[in-house]
């Protein structure tokens, strides 16, 4: 079972993410388990917007805590719907903005991304993938225009070293 070992990690986007949350992957201890919904505006979403990363034990986004950066978000069906408070979830991503369209979708806590307790899985709705570039972002700081990558690219080096220390050879 690739979840139940100890030497995996894995990132599910937008449609992983709502994959991971149909078969409850990431919080498999939970009888109930989070959904993913329709946004609230009913309609296709589509904007570049910020995203606040909290104190964390995500693999991938632990180093970031405290940073707000850009990122593009683009579906539909991207509302978390949490059955239970707040503190039973790990959420490594949140909306700067509570209301719309900061909070493009209405997802209970603002949730953008969330994470095994472990640490080793994270599902998110906003497209990490589409904002590694400067180019990508609708606005980059002017102070930091020489940059070949976005500060995103760090959730792929925390991946990458994570998979070092951790292969079984």
């Amino acid at each position: 079972n690739f979840y139940a070992r100890e030497d995996t990690l894995s990132l599910g986007v937008c449609n992983g993410c709502q994959l991971m949350m149909e078969l409850g992957l990431i919080y498999p201890e939970h009888e109930q388990h989070p959904k993913m919904h329709h946004n609230s505006s009913g309609k296709f979403e589509c904007s570049f917007l910020n995203v606040d990363i909290p104190e964390n034990n995500s693999v991938m986004l632990q180093s970031m805590a405290g940073t707000r950066l850009g990122i593009w978000m683009a579906h539909g069906e991207g509302k978390f719907n949490f059955p239970l408070e707040e503190q039973s979830y790990k959420i490594s991503g949140k909306y700067s903005y509570s209301a719309y369209p900061g909070n493009p979708n209405g997802s209970n806590f603002d949730a953008a991304f969330i994470h095994s307790q472990n640490g080793r899985h994270l599902a998110m709705m906003p497209h990490l993938e589409r904002s590694m570039f400067p180019w990508n972002w609708a606005n980059y700081p002017e102070d930091r225009k020489d940059d070949e990558v976005s500060p995103w690219i760090e959730a792929f080096v925390n991946a990458r070293n994570w998979v070092v220390q951790n292969a079984k050879i």
